[in-house]
């Protein structure tokens, strides 16, 4: 069926960066399952752990000139961590279908200078590219906290279940924030480069909103041990993760959703289910759950 090329770049913790290895890896390898090829544009740190079968080639789509081959041949792109400054560079490149891994600002971003625009940018220069498009807006991953990825909430619950058996955070009472699996988060991808059916269309890539307390007790549960939650003040959770290096976009989006999500539940829990087409329309079963990813990575709080 032809090339598919996906592009990771290293971690970012700016506000809606996803985890573009994990999710990466997870669509590479239903790729492979549907029969296609795959090659993946990786930088450095992520050029490790694909599934057998993909060539992967050292590279940035940030500065995507340097590796204009790896386009030749590839029938569609999925772009993950391109940026505003290069990106047109990168569709000067692409003769396929393209899939953009964008991020709830964009309908943020209108409201402000063009100059400002990041999420939005790199949107609306796809759009005007001629090529057939989708955008793949989605909500924090689970598996954020694996790659070190927006949000930082749960960013250091790794180290601090396994040495304390105890999780602080701001909100930690009444804060949610909507997560999606990344393998769900692929099969959306998936589904978007292999057909035309979501040609020129935005796809809201969006689970649940997920309570902090929840969060916990799914990770208790799987590891058999009481974790307890402790309430920090915001100021005190935004000094603890500006301490491990988040930038302050990423930490106030982090608070402000945590926040707006517990105090807006009700309302924010049927927009999500508001939207169409919804994620088990595009993936043709039931999304997986905090329980489900908990299980599935216990080793990283055990």
């Amino acid at each position: 069926m032809g090339d598919v090329l996906l592009t990771a770049v290293k971690a970012r913790k700016d506000a809606g960066c996803s985890p573009t290895g994990i999710v990466g890896r997870s669509l590479a390898r239903q790729l492979l399952q549907a029969g296609d090829s795959v090659r993946v544009l990786a930088e450095p740190e992520q050029l490790h752990g694909w599934p057998d079968g993909v060539e992967v080639v050292e590279g940035s789509i940030t500065r995507p000139g340097e590796h204009a081959e790896v386009f030749d041949g590839v029938r569609a792109v999925f772009l993950a961590g391109a940026v505003p400054e290069t990106v047109r560079e990168a569709l000067a490149l692409i003769t396929g279908r393209v899939v953009v891994l964008s991020s709830h600002g964009p309908e943020y971003e209108e409201a402000y200078p063009p100059e400002t625009w990041f999420w939005l940018a790199i949107e609306r220069a796809v759009e005007a590219s001629g090529l057939e498009w989708t955008h793949i807006r989605p909500s924090a991953v689970m598996g954020a906290v694996v790659e070190g990825t927006y949000p930082a909430t749960g960013s250091d619950w790794p180290e601090t279940i396994r040495a304390l058996r105890m999780v602080r955070e701001a909100f930690a009472n009444d804060g949610h924030y909507p997560f999606i699996h990344e393998d769900d988060l692929a099969s959306v991808a998936l589904a978007a480069l292999t057909s035309g059916r979501y040609a020129g269309r935005v796809l809201e890539a969006v689970g649940l909103p997920i309570s902090t307390r929840s969060r916990v007790d799914s990770i208790a549960k799987a590891i058999g041990a009481d974790v307890t939650a402790v309430e920090l003040t915001p100021e005190e959770s935004h000094q603890v993760w500006r301490d491990r290096g988040w930038p302050d976009s990423g930490i106030d989006v982090t608070l402000y959703a945590l926040e707006e999500y517990g105090a807006r539940l009700s309302e924010l829990t049927q927009w999500t289910l508001d939207q169409r087409p919804s994620v088990r329309e595009i993936i043709g079963r039931p999304l997986r759950g905090f329980d489900t990813w908990a299980a599935e990575h216990l080793q990283l709080f055990r």
